[in-house]
């Protein structure tokens, strides 16, 4: 799959920092039996790649992707892993040449049209809008949809279910990322239950604005 298929999964991938690994796979589950099956595990944590590796050996219909890559060396660590996809904040040069050469399949971060314009002439054209709410939000988008119609977008930042339908309504939107749907209060608790109804209730509401 490439980058604009893994979007078109689902509305939402959650943006996950897992502190606990034995936290990985019951959340993986809950999320996917909730209607989510793109999971973005950051690099945030110490235990970050093991859990993309629990998630990926036990609940196989996730596609779990590494989040927050900022480095070329962080590519061969997230392969290493099983990491279906990257995410990164930016698109430092040495990290873009490195995902070109390698074809893992990549949401580079971008915060502006040059930055977007400049990505499309790297061959991508599936991004991260991120900050989203901080770098113009909603509207920014959707000024960019006629000019670059060639683009499609997954905003993460600042992004709740009070907004995500203002950005899954734009024809230039896929999905959002967002981490309203993995609470750390929930996963403290063991709320599995609690966390695949706050993925239902996203794939019920969102959904259908795509």
């Amino acid at each position: 799959m490439n980058a604009r298929a893994i979007c078109a999964e689902a509305p939402v991938i959650p943006v996950i920092i897992v502190e606990d690994l034995t936290h990985a796979v019951p959340l993986a589950e809950a999320l996917v039996a909730g209607g989510l099956r793109v999971l973005e595990v950051t690099l945030r944590s110490a235990v970050a790649l093991e859990a993309i590796q629990a998630m990926k050996a036990a609940v196989p219909e996730a596609i779990v992707g590494a989040g927050t890559l900022r480095h070329a060396r962080d590519l061969a660590r997230v392969r290493a892993y099983g990491a279906a996809f990257g995410v990164s904040p930016g698109a430092p040069a040495a990290l873009v040449e490195a995902i070109k050469a390698d074809g893992l399949p990549f949401l580079p971060g971008c915060a502006s049209a040059t930055e977007a314009m400049s990505l499309a002439d790297a061959g991508f054209d599936t991004l991260k809008f991120f900050p989203a709410e901080a770098a113009g939000g909603a509207p920014f988008l959707k000024s960019l949809a006629s000019p670059l119609p060639d683009l499609a977008f997954c905003p993460t930042g600042g992004i709740g279910m009070g907004n995500a339908a203002d950005y899954l309504r734009l024809p230039n939107v896929l999905c959002v990322g967002g981490s309203w749907v993995v609470p750390p209060a929930m996963m403290l608790a063991g709320d599995w239950a609690g966390i695949e109804a706050l993925a239902r209730e996203a794939v019920a509401t969102l959904g259908p604005l795509r």
